[in-house]
């Protein structure tokens, strides 16, 4: 798995690319979250569009860095989430928990409402 992180104005936004399957690469997304947390960037998107898989522990990650962000007066917002993905968001009824967009730019204007 591959993270990228871009700031667009106060918007963090953090790329991902792979399978979340587990092991260091969940941890570092938390800890990515968390550490924007500390340091008061609290509006954050998660760009899914080039993620293959995901598994529990995956969504575990999800579901952390989104009460880390939420706890801190902040919000977790999900972008391009692929069928695939989107499929065990469905299931796992996870979907109804997290704010889901097509774009990066709709995510955005979001925060902005």
């Amino acid at each position: 798995m591959q993270l990228k992180e871009k700031i667009v104005g106060d918007v963090a936004i953090l790329e991902l690319k792979g399978k979340l399957m587990g092991g260091p690469e969940t941890q570092e997304i938390h800890s990515k979250v968390k550490d924007l947390a500390d340091k008061k960037q609290l509006k954050v998107i998660i760009d899914l569009g080039k993620v293959t898989w995901m598994n529990s522990t995956g969504l575990g990650a999800m579901m952390s860095s989104l009460t880390t962000l939420r706890n801190a007066k902040g919000d977790l917002k999900l972008v391009r989430v692929t069928d695939k993905v989107k499929s065990l968001f469905m299931v796992t009824k996870l979907i109804t928990i997290f704010d889901t967009f097509d774009s990066v730019e709709d995510a955005i204007a979001a925060f902005r409402k």
